[in-house]
């Protein structure tokens, strides 16, 4: 049997085939080529359509059908991973109402930091395991704030992947872990919070009909399997935010075992079985994957926006248009530290391990008769790698401490320059597996749909490709600390 990935990014879709006996990939795609632009209406906003994505799934799967590596009609069950916290709003029809507001959209910041105050930190904290900042509910009640006519139209808010769920199976459904990542979720009390829904003034029938993660969320409808060349009726069986998924497909399910990634935003994820809370909100804790009542798995999870979108920044206004290899190799010709340039990547909305502030992106000592564009290229990974310190020194100061993190390898993993900054800066040895969204969302599918008798056995084929173990700490310490100095400069200014 074959088992169907979607990764919905920011970017771009990808998607994977798998054999669900062997775990391997057989077949990939990804559309479009250009990257998927994010529209700002205003300063702070960042939004896409949904039916733009939903355009792009099934350009997608066409493409990946077009390499005839296997046949589409044996494929046997549907994943779908997510970019996390985006809003869509759809009315009866299951039409869209507006564009989403997306991740990195900063404009519901003033109104959950109200929230906090109002519901009070220490009751939102113990029960949501979060301020609500913002997160879903946040960007929800800003709808209901300024557009109201919208809002009126509402039937059913959903999160991105709940979308594309929707529009292969006809089926509104979300999962505890999605509203966890809204803020919707009260975890002390098993069920949605009465605090959030209350202060926010919020329809309660606005929530899509609750399932696991691993379990059916509608089948494939006759008029889209006829059109993407599959069978009718096949289950689409898994839906998880993009983080969470990245976590399941390296395995990173039990407490103390810890992911990361490195694409358009920069991740840690440390999976806990304490319902435990950053007091700052600087970290921030959401249901994960295999998440239950009676077997508590949390996330805990550290957001970086700025991540490969400053890498993607920094190629596209050098003017050279180089390959991301060939930056990568440009950088490593340049000696730790760059040579006295630093860059914080901070300009992609507000952070919330800055306790949400935009401070934007930044470059600091530029030198026009030393610097170069390698150093630009060095200097933006070595400041993206400062930045995973920065926040893991946060979950230390949780009582997280990891003593290896997992992940794939792709998008910053593959440049030796950001790994080798990574382990010195963190002090924590990295071991690389041959893993991506999309061929976990797809492991997910199996295990939803019962292909696999258990998450263990979904992973039984699963190998580790690299490990790196940091060499020079010392001078990357030194490195951190004058970074972290010049950093703590701006957040002052800010």
């Amino acid at each position: 049997m074959l088992l169907l990935g979607i990764d919905l990014g920011t970017s771009s879709i990808k998607v994977s085939v798998v054999d669900a006996g062997t775990q391997q990939c057989i077949a990939s795609a990804q559309y479009p080529d250009t990257e998927t632009g994010i529209s700002s209406p205003q300063p702070g906003w960042a939004e896409q359509s949904p039916e733009t994505w939903w355009l792009h799934v099934q350009e997608a799967i066409r493409k990946m059908h077009a390499s005839a590596s296997y046949d589409p009609r044996d494929i046997g069950a549907i994943g779908i991973a997510y970019q996390m916290h985006g809003l869509v709003l759809v009315d009866k029809e299951q039409r869209a109402l507006r564009d989403s507001i997306i991740w990195c959209d900063s404009r519901a910041v003033d109104i959950g930091n109200k929230a906090f105050q109002a519901i009070g930190e220490r009751r939102c904290l113990s029960g949501l395991l979060n301020s609500p900042g913002n997160f879903t509910a946040s960007k929800l009640a800003w709808v209901k704030q300024n557009e109201p006519k919208i809002y009126e139209r509402t039937d059913k808010f959903m999160l991105p992947g709940d979308f594309i769920a929707m529009k292969l199976s006809g089926e509104i459904t979300t999962t505890i872990s999605g509203l966890s990542e809204g803020i919707f979720w009260d975890f002390p009390k098993h069920e949605l919070s009465k605090d959030v829904f209350e202060y926010y003034a919020l329809n309660n029938s606005f929530v899509p009909t609750i399932k696991k993660v691993f379990e059916e969320h509608g089948s494939l409808k006759a008029d889209i399997a006829q059109q993407l060349s599959l069978k009718a009726g096949i289950p689409v069986s898994y839906k998880a935010g993009d983080q969470l998924n990245n976590a399941l497909s390296l395995n990173v399910l039990q407490p103390g075992e810890v992911a990361a990634t490195a694409g358009t935003s920069g991740v840690i994820y440390s999976v806990s079985d304490s319902l435990a809370y950053d007091k700052q909100s600087r970290v921030n804790t959401f249901a994960h994957v295999n998440h239950t009542k009676e077997q508590k798995r949390l996330g805990v999870l550290l957001c970086i926006n700025g991540t490969g979108i400053m890498n993607n920044w920094i190629r596209n206004h050098t003017g050279g248009r180089m390959s991301y290899p060939e930056m990568n190799d440009a950088a490593a010709t340049v000696a730790a530290g760059s040579e006295g340039l630093s860059i914080f990547p901070f300009g992609n909305g507000a952070e919330r391990m800055l306790n949400n502030k935009t401070l934007q992106a930044h470059i600091r000592n530029i030198d026009l008769n030393k610097h170069t564009s390698a150093h630009l290229f060095r200097a933006v990974q070595e400041g993206i790698a400062f930045s995973f310190r920065y926040g893991l020194d946060i979950m230390r100061e949780n009582g997280l401490n990891p003593s290896v993190i997992r992940a794939g390898r792709a998008n910053l993993f593959l440049s030796e320059v950001f790994v080798e900054s990574f382990v010195n800066a963190t002090g924590v040895p990295v071991e690389l597996y041959a893993s991506d969204g999309s061929v976990g969302a797809a492991i997910g599918a199996g295990i939803g749909a019962g292909i696999y008798s258990s998450e263990r056995e979904a992973f039984t084929n699963m190998k580790r490709l690299q490990l790196i173990e940091p060499t020079n700490s010392v001078a990357y310490e030194a490195l951190y600390r004058h970074w972290k100095e010049l950093l703590d400069q701006q957040i002052k200014q800010a």
